[in-house]
């Protein structure tokens, strides 16, 4: 496949990363994130509450690769192997043969989704970590291990995992994204306006398997890996250690090729440091030590980004203030918005606006920046009609 047809890929993912995060709202990092992590041969994990989209994403994503054989379960802790690798045939069972049905099972599959992993019952942790780590399937017979065509994994679950056999499936999940419920309020409103009436069937980009493959396979390993981005990278280990954050060789070795598939996404040939920011969904383990890693890859390749979060914690604090005077009177409420509340909450706002100008021009990704925004047009709201009386409906015209 010649360099042509390589840069087509990437223009078609491009495209089919808009196209989701159109759909998505507040999921742009998400879905960039989720198609680079299948660039790199990888497998992702989406955490989050119900009801936040994971399932939906990943049938989108997965369902845009013409060719793909596509799999997808919800595991229980009584979900056997053999309906996740391939049932008994039982015609052949009755003429005294024992062997096993792969087509439709994760066996064959390209792409799949594994909802509520950490679920998968102990009978078929094995062969799922097999699968996983290896490509490979052992039969109920026995024999040679088949080799799986699966490129990448996307899997889900509403919780973090609870005992050794699940934790031994999350370290093998490169990739760790949490989602939310919707922060900004104008992005719920457009939610509920979708429920309503018929829109227009939107854009569906699609990349054949074998392009995608050839992505994988061959033009991802090939983007240089420049030498100030190795020692960028020993610079991120070292400030996580000094935070007590330690992350296996084999992680790290292994985030390399999200940063090549993250700047072959882009077309570009070698990586850049604004590619380091898809390490904060890979250098943490609890969910409570995510913002650290964050803000010490931000350190590194996004000002933009970390002033952002800074603001952050000036709306939190706010966010936890208000919570504090709940009970008070509407006269004492009044009295901290115009003292205080709104005058942080606007300034907030306006910062925000400049740094994404800002990282607009300089070709920065404005994921942070934007789920801060989301951030403090949720607590403005909130300010408005818990602190004020206003009515929600008019939020957006306040402030």
């Amino acid at each position: 496949m010649g360099a042509q047809d390589a840069l087509g890929t990437a223009e078609r993912l491009r495209a089919i990363s808009r196209e989701l995060a159109d759909r998505f709202y507040e999921r742009d990092d998400v879905v960039r994130t989720l198609v680079v992590t299948l660039l790199a041969g990888q497998h992702s994990l989406v955490l989050g509450p119900p009801g936040t989209a994971k399932s939906e994403m990943a049938r989108a994503l997965t369902g845009r690769i013409d060719g793909a054989s596509y799999w997808e379960i919800l595991l229980s802790k009584f979900t056997a192997p053999t309906r996740m690798f391939g049932p008994i045939d039982v015609a052949a069972l009755a003429r005294g043969e024992y062997r096993q049905v792969y087509d439709g099972r994760a066996t064959t599959a390209h792409v799949a989704f594994i909802d509520e992993i950490f679920k998968c019952s102990t009978a078929a942790l094995n062969e799922t970590l097999g699968y996983l780590n290896e490509r490979i399937y052992h039969p109920e017979s026995g024999g040679e291990p088949i080799r799986c065509p699966l490129i990448g994994a996307i899997t889900a679950s509403n919780e973090l995992p609870s005992g050794e056999e699940s934790a031994a499936i999350y370290d093998r999940l490169l990739v760790r994204i949490e989602v939310g419920y919707l922060e900004d309020p104008a992005n719920f409103a457009a939610l509920v306006r979708s429920a309503v009436g018929r829109p227009a069937p939107p854009a569906r980009t699609t990349v054949d398997l074998a392009a995608l493959r050839h992505a994988v396979t061959e033009a991802v390993p090939a983007v240089d890996v420049p030498d100030a981005i190795v020692d960028a990278v020993c610079t991120l280990r070292a400030a996580l250690r000094r935070k007590e954050l330690v992350a296996s060789d084999r992680r790290w070795r292994q985030a390399v090729g999200l940063l090549q598939a993250s700047a072959y996404l882009d077309g570009r040939p070698a990586v850049t440091e604004g590619d380091l920011s898809v390490l904060t969904h890979v250098l943490w383990d609890s969910p409570a030590e995510r913002p650290t890693v964050e803000r010490e890859v931000l350190n590194l390749v996004n000002p933009d980004a970390k002033e952002a979060l800074d603001l952050a914690d000036v709306i939190a604090e706010l966010e936890t203030q208000l919570d504090a005077m709940a009970g008070q009177s509407r006269e004492a409420l009044s009295d901290w918005v115009i003292k205080k509340a709104h005058n942080k909450l606007a300034t907030a706002g306006k910062r925000l606006e400049t740094l994404r100008e800002e990282a607009v021009g300089a070709g920065r990704s404005t994921a942070t920046i934007d789920r801060v925004t989301g951030r403090q047009r949720a607590v403005r709201a909130r300010v408005l009609t818990e602190a004020l009386g206003i009515d929600a409906s008019m939020a957006q015209a306040q402030l």
